[in-house]
């Protein structure tokens, strides 16, 4: 089998139609934007692609677009932006006019803008709202006794963000995916919002039909993302193609050494997920 080290996008082309790309790890690293993939993505689009930005992010998307547009990232590289804060808002609106317990920096309190809820402690909750650990650099073992009161309340945890870990600068944070993993494997009832979950997916289709952009096959899109457990997986969900970010999240044990990353490694780090493999590269570019 050939290898499937890809040098950039363009060695695809002609391919796809349009793109689902995730957003930190592949466009951005929380500190700055990555110039090749904003080059990348921009070209797509010249090329009569479209391009979804979905991410896992616990916030509406229009913050997201701001941060998108403080790290240097123009409207041309993308035509919309889609986020598990978008998913779980929907999510909190059933518990509209009751009690949710918000775990989270004070920050990601605009995720319940619209919402209608109260917030209150876990024991006069009536649901469990994770967007984020509340602080960054927390260990899950911080957490115990207040996973073991939650599970003892019978308390459902919707969680916003399924990302267990996240690149900020040149190192790697926990989020509220590693919290809600921890809660599930504890008995707790975990609700997850976006990647690799369908929801989200469904609503970045039906935001580029809302402008206007046509239909794509799945045989005609390329999801590209940083994380086997979530893009990986998700693609293989969507019936579309993987294009695999190697020096984000998963950099320690594909260039561990600096190195460039191994084809049968990377092959096998994904092939878990079910997804279909077509290409692999550190950077978009």
């Amino acid at each position: 089998m050939t290898g499937l080290s890809l040098s950039s996008l363009s060695d695809l082309d002609g391919r796809y139609d349009r793109l689902l790309c995730d957003i930190w790890g592949v466009v951005h690293n929380g500190v700055e934007h990555v110039p090749g993939a904003v080059s990348a993505l921009t070209r797509f689009r010249e090329k009569g692609g479209q391009v979804a930005l979905v991410s896992n992010a616990p916030r509406p998307n229009s913050f997201v677009r701001q941060t998108l547009a403080r790290l240097g990232v123009p409207q041309r590289a993308y035509d919309c932006v889609v986020t598990s804060g978008d998913v779980t808002q929907t999510l909190i609106s059933e518990y509209r006019g009751r009690i949710v317990h918000h775990v989270g920096p004070i920050d990601d309190r605009n995720l319940f803008d619209g919402t209608g809820v109260l917030f209150g402690a876990a024991d006069e909750a009536e649901v469990l709202v994770v967007s984020d650990l509340d602080d960054i650099g927390e260990d899950i073992a911080d957490y115990e006794d207040q996973m073991a009161e939650w599970k003892m309340l019978g308390l459902t945890m919707i969680c916003a963000n399924p990302d267990k870990v996240v690149e900020v600068g040149d190192r790697m944070v926990l989020c509220g995916g590693a919290l809600a993993d921890a809660y599930a494997e504890r008995g707790g009832e975990v609700v997850m919002a976006g990647k690799p979950f369908p929801p989200i997916y469904e609503l970045a289709r039906s935001r580029l039909a809302g402008l206007g952009l046509g239909g794509v096959t799945p045989e005609r899109t390329l999801v590209i993302g940083d994380s086997v457990r979530t893009d990986a997986t998700g693609a293989r969900g969507e019936g579309a193609d993987f294009l695999f970010i190697t020096g984000s999240i998963h950099a320690p044990e594909l260039h561990g050494d600096g190195s460039d990353a191994d084809d049968a490694i990377v092959r096998a780090l994904v092939a878990p997920s079910g997804a279909n493999l077509v290409g692999f590269m550190r950077r978009l570019a």
